[in-house]
């Protein structure tokens, strides 16, 4: 059995949104929220599939993932009892990722609203929405949060139960400067593959599990995705069965403590430097944590000595005897970047992370 595969612009929240409850429901098509034309998309998908999300591509080729409408309503229904109940939202991200389209479905499971900005997210114009709409909840990526803080008003977050926070780890100073405001953020773990955020702050949310195998994170539950579309063979490797339970295999790495996940980066992002294994993860936390910082990168580069080095890209000059000697209290001198590049703009996808692709084939350059 096979469902026709509709691609809706997700420029326009009213057609996804009505597209999508259509999928949801089992009455249309299986939706493809995509920002543009695709191509090499089929026409139809297996039945049970109700939406198809393409990654962001920050570090790999871009995939399509697989939904089906229970994995999609097991996820919102897990967030609607994290967070004690229902509500409005305020939607700031775009419907061509999963937390956008989480935000809708959240929404229409608990009979709810979602205000939208047709016009893209603007941290004066989010504000103001909140004021004109009071809501509930919102879901945001950490370079959203930064703008919003940057603000002078910031009553209408305040009032605000939840801020979901994801997509990306949140710099340190970010998480401390909006606790000591007051605000009651929650931060988020997931992907495309588990339906969005299914682990907040370290803790499986629903029926999610996580385990750890050979360092890497593993997620389990309802949640999880049918697969990649059209893509058997990355399908086979990255969702795997153990003692008859299915696992999605992350490309992340880190740490179990008393039932309490800690990401500590990913599993491509471990170089060898002069022999020894550094996290490109762990360099960048420390760069983050320096003053005028929380918005930098960390990228590999080849050097004719070591094999491979960190390399600091940020918009804000710093000097390089300065990171080496933060970096190296804190990860070892094995890791202390060769170079800082400074830009004038970080390149970002649009679902706010930075572009990782784009910000090493600079630093090569």
């Amino acid at each position: 059995m096979s469902r026709e595969l509709r691609v809706v612009d997700s420029r326009d929240p009213v057609a996804v949104t009505h597209a999508l409850r259509a999928a949801l429901t089992g009455d249309g098509p299986a939706v493809f929220p995509y920002e543009g034309t695709p191509t090499n998309l089929p026409d139809s998908v297996e039945q049970r599939v109700a939406v198809v999300i393409e990654t962001s591509g920050s570090t790999s080729h871009p995939k399509r993932v697989a939904l089906s409408a229970d994995a999609l309503l097991s996820s919102a229904a897990a967030a609607e009892s994290a967070l004690g109940g229902p509500g409005d939202w305020a939607l700031a991200l775009p419907l061509h990722y999963i937390a956008g389209i989480n935000v809708v479905v959240r929404a229409m499971a608990s009979e709810s609203d979602a205000i939208v900005d047709e016009h893209g997210f603007d941290a004066s114009r989010f504000i103001e929405s909140l004021r004109r709409h009071p809501v509930r909840y919102t879901s945001l990526v950490p370079a959203q949060l930064s703008r919003l803080l940057e603000l002078d008003e910031l009553d209408p977050l305040l009032r605000l139960d939840r801020i979901l926070v994801g997509g990306q780890a949140m710099p340190v100073a970010l998480a401390a400067r909006a606790l000591e405001l007051g605000l009651t953020i929650t931060r988020t773990y997931g992907s495309s593959e588990t339906s969005g955020g299914c682990v907040w702050d370290g803790v499986p949310i629903g029926n999610c599990e996580a385990q750890l195998v050979d360092g890497r994170v593993e997620l389990a539950g309802s949640m999880l995705a049918v697969g990649y579309l059209d893509d058997p063979e990355r399908t086979a490797e990255a969702f795997v069965e153990h003692d008859g339970k299915r696992w999605y295999r992350t490309d992340d790495t880190g740490q179990l403590v008393d039932g309490i996940l800690k990401v500590t980066g990913r599993v491509d992002d471990v170089i060898v430097s002069g022999g020894v294994k550094v996290s490109l993860a762990e360099v960048e936390a420390v760069v983050r944590g320096m003053p005028g910082l929380s918005g930098a990168v960390v990228v590999a580069t080849s050097h004719p000595e070591w094999g491979e080095t960190p390399v600091v890209v940020t918009e804000v000059a710093v000097g390089l005897d300065d990171v080496r000697a933060a970096v190296s209290s804190v990860v070892g001198r094995a890791a202390v970047p060769s170079r800082v590049v400074v830009v004038a703009s970080i390149p970002m996808l649009a679902s706010g992370k930075p572009d990782r692709l784009s910000i090493a084939a600079m630093v090569r350059q």
